[in-house]
């Protein structure tokens, strides 16, 4: 079957806790390598896989018509948890977990239509707390005081990253009596600059890119997986000395070829969630549960990485710090 591009990776040949446990993958569109959220997801299968002998199966869907067979083909497989990967795989796996009460399903950046659908658990996340203190170190950075966001598709997954990081400059804004301009979202009016997919360093992100870097932002963020190719020509071709904002995954860290152009990055750990998932029914034995899986602040499941540009903001840190925990105590709200 193309469309479901079937991979099967098996664990070592010596026994181990999670020996005969199937985990599954379906991926959305694009690459199971997108250097984003799919990867991210990819690599806590990998991780468990690895740590506890599992086997590992996945189906990598090129475009949204390859969902279904792509999860018809892990049904096939027998897999002892089915992980479908982003916010547009929303309608198909609740359809598939439905259909199929006795097979557990995650969705991630997804959630239940029906509360008795006790087989499909969700993992979503808070990334507007740490979109926020980006958000508000991309202001304290900025000598322009113009920054710039922008998204793939204008979806819930990707206009919390958006909010967030508006709220934040405007955080530093009030704090510091000097205004500073956000480009490409509006979060009352609910409009702003999106590409309309989420394919790999897309030209009309670059287009976008270099449109807000023509207004005057110095710091770009684009929530749309992995544009950081195209975003780096743009503010070459600008001849600018802009840095960008990574998402997802530490970009410092995962892609070191950036790391002089990364302000920080958003991350949604994503891996962890995965793997401990997994744990739970390969190696702890525990019973699954569709109990919702919501990643913050507080629990470590989202958070901002540490640069060297961040360092050298005076006070920058010790702040975002504080912020940090204004936002696990309730007393900072990132969405105001």
């Amino acid at each position: 079957m193309a469309a479901a591009s079937l991979l099967v990776l098996s664990g070592c040949a010596s026994p181990k806790a999670g020996a005969g446990y199937i985990e599954c993958g379906v991926s959305d569109e694009g690459s199971w390598k997108d250097k984003s959220f799919n990867e991210s997801v990819m690599d806590g299968l990998v991780k468990a896989q690895d740590e506890f002998g599992v086997t590992l199966k996945s189906a990598e869907s090129k475009s949204q018509s390859d969902f279904e067979p792509n999860l018809q083909s892990m049904v096939d497989a027998k897999c002892n948890v089915i992980v479908a990967v982003g916010f547009n795989l929303i309608d198909a796996v609740n359809k598939f977990a439905v259909n199929n009460p006795t097979m557990n399903f995650v969705t991630i950046d997804g959630y239940v239509k029906d509360a008795a659908t006790m087989n499909l658990k969700p993992v979503n996340y808070k990334v507007q707390e740490s979109s926020y203190l980006a958000g508000y170190a991309a202001a304290a950075y900025s000598t322009s005081k113009v920054v710039g966001v922008y998204g793939g598709m204008q979806i819930d997954a990707v206009t919390a990253f958006m909010d967030g990081f508006y709220y934040g400059a405007q955080a530093w804004a009030k704090d510091n009596s000097t205004a500073v301009k956000v480009v490409g979202w509006n979060p009352t009016t609910k409009t702003g600059d999106f590409i309309g997919g989420f394919t790999p360093n897309d030209p009309a992100g670059k287009t976008i890119a270099a449109g807000q870097l023509a207004q005057g932002a110095d710091v770009l963020l684009p929530v749309a997986g992995d544009q950081f190719g195209a975003l780096s020509q743009a503010i070459k071709d600008a001849g600018s000395n802009a840095k960008m904002i990574g998402v997802d995954k530490n970009w410092t860290v995962s892609n070191p070829e950036y790391a002089d152009l990364m302000l920080t990055s958003i991350e949604k750990r994503m891996t962890t969630a995965v793997y401990d998932i997994v744990k739970g029914g390969a190696v702890d034995k525990t019973a699954f549960s569709g109990e919702a899986y919501i990643g913050t602040l507080e629990n470590d499941g989202v958070g901002i990485s540490s640069t060297t540009f961040i360092d050298g903001v005076s006070g920058l840190k010790a702040k975002l710090d504080e912020l940090k925990a204004g936002i696990i105590a309730g007393s900072v709200n990132p969405l105001q």
